[in-house]
């Protein structure tokens, strides 16, 4: 496994309520300083899970000797375990969450937002969704599971904040005729993004019942 083997699970974190808050921010009154606050903030607390996820392991396997040497070690099977429990409750989240991702009371206000309060929602949105923090601990576990460097969590976390970044991108590129593809946009995450992300979950399930059968 490599690091192009995480990057699919990027969807997962932004897919939903994520993009929806992306969209309304790149529609409002300051689209480019909230857009940018929302991305710092989601910047952040990706980073920071990921990495801490990917520490934790790290320690976790170094101290039971999976290191080094041949064959498989015992604690690379307990993480395969847990990554692979991990991914069925993401499974399940998302699920049960796919009719949830609608457009909550407070996005009204994020038409008005500027950079402080879309930095603090893209903090707060990212570590409250379960379906992120499961993402972030199982891309972590599994970096440090197949001994990846820390580094191997860039890309992961940069394609995170592009695909954040799709309705900014959109509407400094498109100019006036994003107004009909933001919208578009919006809907399309409401309604079929939970769809793309459980395929990808079923991908990284799939790669991990491997790594436990060979």
């Amino acid at each position: 496994m490599n690091v192009l083997t995480i990057l699919p699970m990027a969807v997962v974190m932004v897919a939903g309520t994520q993009l929806v808050a992306a969209v309304f921010l790149a529609s409002g009154d300051r689209p480019r300083r909230a857009s940018l606050g929302f991305l710092a903030g989601a910047a952040l607390v990706a980073s920071a899970g990921t990495t801490l996820a990917w520490l934790v392991f790290r320690l976790v396997r170094g101290a039971a000797g999976g290191g080094g040497g041949g064959g498989r070690k015992p604690v690379e099977t307990a993480i395969d375990w847990v990554v692979l429990a991990l991914l069925v409750v993401l499974a399940v989240v998302v699920f049960l969450r796919r009719h949830s991702a609608g457009e909550p009371r407070w996005m009204g206000r994020l038409q008005h937002a500027g950079f402080g309060y879309a930095f603090r929602l893209g903090l707060l949105l990212f570590v409250v969704m379960p379906s992120d923090d499961l993402t972030m601990v199982t891309v972590g576990a599994t970096a440090a599971r197949h001994g990846l460097p820390w580094w191997h969590l860039v890309p992961f976390v940069l394609l995170t904040l592009l695909l954040l970044a799709l309705p900014l991108l959109a509407l400094l590129l498109l100019g006036d005729r994003a107004d009909r593809v933001l919208p578009r946009m919006r809907d399309w995450a409401d309604r079929h993004s939970w769809i793309i992300s459980e395929a990808v979950v079923a991908f990284f399930l799939v790669l991990t019942v491997v790594d436990l059968l060979t």
